[in-house]
């Protein structure tokens, strides 16, 4: 491969970093660029070569796996973070504030490869950062949960060191949705680890309820029932209602009734198509469940 042209090396070291096969869609953002101008002369090349082939859906891929190993091989191993880590800042700049689907992922996990540098520049760091928990909501909402939880992690993991302070919107979604993930992957230590170390830095009671309902989740799925009822009695009572700590049977009666009261009053606005917009009501009726 080392007697190719320039252009057909590049875009085969280029393909053999984003994997076996890529979207010819990515090749032509990549060619939009300055660094790799003349990337989709070496995709023809390529192609002409034997290399690649391209289905009718724009899909390229290596003919064989072997094939990809060598040009991978093209990058010098000292080399190789760095290649990835240019590849995805080039796609980052070229893609930043569009919609490019599935190509998220690849942007991520190309410019994941230069942590080290990305933690030197804080301003670089947060926005790398979002960049991983878009992907990593985008693999949410796909229910790819192990995707998501490497996405998100790697997000949180680029966050500067006061972020709480300096970015706190940030740094709240991210740690539910890092322990969302971790939950949904059956990681339920780590998960409740992320959860208790957002609650103790939330600025507010409201801030805490989503964390604290997935916290009595998390717990419910260990089997850990007491762990659930304190954490819901505790979390009611702060919400303004009156969990008794011992009652006799026939005032538990009384109690399911005014419950199932508080279920009927949203049940029938949700059978007429209306919303509720008590929102402490619709999070006691949560806590309650």
């Amino acid at each position: 491969m080392n007697g190719l042209s320039g252009d057909v090396q590049t875009l085969l070291k280029v393909m053999a970093c984003f994997g076996s096969s890529t979207n010819e869609s990515v090749i032509g953002y990549l060619n939009e660029s300055f660094e790799y101008a003349r990337v989709r002369n070496g995709l023809e090349g390529a192609l002409s070569d034997g290399f690649i082939v391209k289905d009718e859906e724009g899909s390229l891929q290596f003919v064989h796996d072997k094939v990809r190993e060598a040009a991978y091989n093209l990058i010098p191993d000292s080399d190789k973070k760095q290649f990835h880590y240019h590849l995805g800042t080039v796609l980052y700049s070229l893609c930043d504030g569009k919609d490019v689907g599935d190509t998220i992922f690849l942007i991520a996990s190309q410019i994941n490869h230069g942590k080290e540098w990305i933690l030197r520049d804080k301003d670089l760091s947060v926005c790398i950062s979002e960049l991983n928990m878009k992907a990593g909501e985008k693999a949410l909402d796909g229910c790819d949960h192990n995707t998501a939880y490497s996405y998100l992690g790697a997000a949180l993991s680029l966050l500067p060191n006061d972020h709480w302070r300096s970015h706190y919107d940030l740094s709240l979604r991210l740690s539910f949705l890092t322990s969302s993930a971790a939950n949904s992957c059956c990681q339920y230590d780590e998960a409740e680890q992320i959860l208790r170390r957002g609650l103790a830095n939330a600025r507010s009671l409201y801030d805490q309820l989503p964390s604290y309902l997935l916290l009595s989740q998390i717990l419910q799925a260990q089997g850990k029932v007491k762990d659930v009822y304190y954490t819901c009695s505790a979390i009611l009572t702060e919400l303004g209602e009156s969990i008794p700590e011992c009652y006799a049977l026939i005032e538990s009666s009384a109690m399911l009734v005014e419950t199932f009261k508080m279920y009927e009053e949203v049940g029938d606005k949700w059978l007429k198509g209306e919303k509720t917009d008590d929102k402490t009501l619709q999070t006691t009726l949560q806590f309650y469940n």
